[in-house]
C-alpha cells in the first residue's frame, strides 16, 4: 500500500438492534467456520478514472447501503446485535504496481484485504483498494464481509452503484425486518417453517453418507469441477419438460447424490433467496437461508423426479425463513428422540443466472462431457460446513465448488457427486423418460 484517502460519509437507517434473521443465519456460519467469510473481487478502472472517482464511489456504497455501516456488539454471554452508524469515515488505499503486472497486484490486494483480521466491533464491512501503474490508475478492488449481502443483494448493490441512484432504499432494511420477524406475523412465519422442518426432521433416515475409511489431514477440502455439459443439458431439460432451470438442477443433484450414497430419499438444503417476499427484492443485506428439501428418487424416471422436485421447491422456499436458533433448538430435540446418529443434509447453493440458451444436441452434450474437468484446490483445518456445493456461470460453462469434511465424505465420493450430477444431467435430457437406476 502507498496512499491512504479518508473518505467521508453519512446515510439513513441508523440505530441498534437485533440481528435479522438473515444476519444470525451466516453469523452462526462465521463461528462454525471461524471466518469473517468475506467476499472479494476486482476489476479493470475505465481509462482516466482518478482516485476522487473511486471515493466517490466507496463515498455512495456507504451512505446509501444500511449494511455497510452495520457493524456489531456483543454483551457479556458474547450475542451478538447489530449498530447501524449515521456517519463515519472509511479509508481507500492506493496501490503502486511499480513494475509488476497490475492484474497481478490487484490479486494479491484482494488475497491480502481477505485474509487481513477482521473485527467485528471496530472495523467498516467494507474494504476497499485501487491499483496503479504509470501514474494512473488500472484496476479496483473490494473486498465484503458476509453480513453486508448475499449473492442476490450483492447484485442490487452494484446495478445502484453502477447508476448511482438516489430514489430512496426499501424500508425493510435489516433492524426493520428483525422488528417484524419479532411481531406476531413473523412468528407465525417462524411456526409454519419449524413445523415443515419437524416433519422432514423426524421422517428422513437418520444416515446421509456413508462410512468413510480414509481420513486425511488436513481434513477439510475444496475442489472445483469445471462442466461444458451441465447447462445446455439442464436447458434442454427445462425446455422438454418445463421445469424451471433451478429445480431441474436440484433434481439431478439429488439423483446424483442417491448414487454415491445408496441412501434414498435424498434430504437436502437448497440456499433460498427469499426476495420474492414482499419488500425484500430490493434490500442490500444479508436475506438468503437454507431451506429443507425431501426428493424420493428411487425407482421412477427422471420425468417424475423433476415433477417432484418442481413441487417440492415451491414448499422448500416457503418455509426457509426462520429464526436460526429456534431451528437450532428444533435440531437440538429431534436428535436427542432420534438418537445422536442423525446426520443433517448437505446444503446446496444455485447461484447461476438463467441465461435461456437452447440445449446442445444428444452428439454434443456427450462430447461437452468429456472436456469437463475436476481439481482440489484446498486442504486445509480450519473447518468448513460437512458437504456444500455451490453452482456458478463461468464463461462457456458450469462450475460447481464442493467445500467437504473428508472425514464424512471421501474425496472419490465427493469428486464422483460432482460428475454424477453432470451425467444425470446428460441423461436427463437424452431422455426424461429413462430410469434414475437409483
Amino acid at each position: 500500500m502507498d496512499d491512504r484517502v479518508v473518505v467521508e460519509f453519512a446515510g439513513d437507517g441508523a440505530g441498534a438492534g437485533a440481528l435479522s434473521w438473515g444476519q444470525q443465519d451466516i453469523w452462526q456460519a462465521m463461528v462454525r467456520q471461524k471466518s469473517w467469510l468475506p467476499n472479494g473481487a476486482w476489476g479493470p478502472l475505465a481509462a482516466g478514472t482518478t482516485v476522487q472517482d473511486v471515493a466517490e464511489q466507496l463515498r455512495y456504497m456507504m451512505s446509501r447501503f444500511p449494511s455497510a455501516r452495520t457493524r456489531l456488539r456483543f454483551d457479556a454471554e458474547g450475542h451478538p446485535t447489530q449498530v447501524v452508524a449515521a456517519s463515519g469515515e472509511i479509508t481507500l488505499e492506493i496501490v503502486e504496481a511499480g513494475a509488476q503486472d497490475p492484474a497481478a497486484v490487484a490479486e494479491a490486494v484482494r488475497l491480502r484485504l481477505q485474509d487481513t483480521e477482521y473485527d467485528f466491533v471496530e472495523d467498516w464491512p467494507i474494504r476497499m483498494a485501487a491499483v496503479r501503474s504509470g501514474g494512473a490508475l488500472t484496476h479496483l478492488v473490494v473486498v465484503m464481509c458476509h453480513l453486508v449481502a448475499d449473492g442476490f443483494g450483492t447484485q442490487v448493490l452494484l446495478e445502484d452503484l453502477d447508476t448511482r441512484v438516489s430514489t430512496p432504499i426499501p424500508e425493510l432494511q435489516p433492524l426493520e425486518q428483525a422488528r417484524w420477524q419479532a411481531s406476531p406475523s413473523g412468528q407465525r412465519q417462524n411456526t409454519l417453517a419449524l413445523r415443515h422442518w419437524d416433519g422432514i426432521l423426524r421422517g428422513m433416515p437418520t444416515r446421509r453418507f456413508p462410512d468413510t475409511v480414509d481420513k486425511p489431514e488436513p481434513r477439510h477440502w475444496r475442489g472445483e469441477f469445471k462442466s461444458y455439459a451441465l447447462g445446455p443439458a439442464l436447458q434442454a431439460v427445462t425446455e422438454q419438460t418445463g421445469v424451471a432451470p433451478a429445480p431441474a438442477l436440484l433434481a439431478v443433484f439429488a439423483v446424483a447424490l442417491a448414487r454415491v450414497t445408496r441412501i434414498n430419499p435424498v434430504v437436502l438444503r437448497p440456499m433460498v433467496n427469499n426476495r420474492f417476499r414482499p419488500g425484500l427484492d430490493r434490500v442490500v443485506c444479508m436475506l438468503a437461508q437454507f431451506g429443507l428439501c425431501q426428493l424420493d428418487v428411487a425407482g421412477v424416471s427422471f420425468a417424475e423426479v423433476l415433477d417432484r422436485a418442481r413441487r417440492g421447491a415451491m414448499t422448500t422456499y416457503k418455509h426457509a425463513y426462520y429464526h436460526p436458533a429456534d431451528l437450532d433448538d428444533l435440531v437440538r430435540r429431534v436428535v436427542l428422540e432420534r438418537g445422536a446418529d442423525l446426520e443433517l443434509p448437505c446444503y446446496f447453493n444455485d447461484r447461476r443466472a438463467d441465461t435461456g440458451k437452447s440445449g446442445a444436441a444428444p452428439v454434443a452434450l456427450r462430447d461437452a462431457a468429456t472436456r469437463s474437468t475436476f481439481r482440489w484446490t484446498t486442504r486445509q483445518d480450519v473447518p468448513f460446513e460437512p458437504l456444500i456445493v455451490h453452482i456458478d456461470d463461468v464463461p462457456d460453462a458450469v462450475q460447481a465448488i464442493i467445500f467437504m469434511d473428508t472425514h464424512v465424505v471421501s474425496p472419490a465420493d465427493g469428486e464422483a457427486l460432482l460428475r454424477g450430477m453432470e451425467a444425470a444431467a446428460v441423461e436427463a435430457a437424452l431422455d426424461p423418460s429413462a430410469p434414475t437406476g437409483v
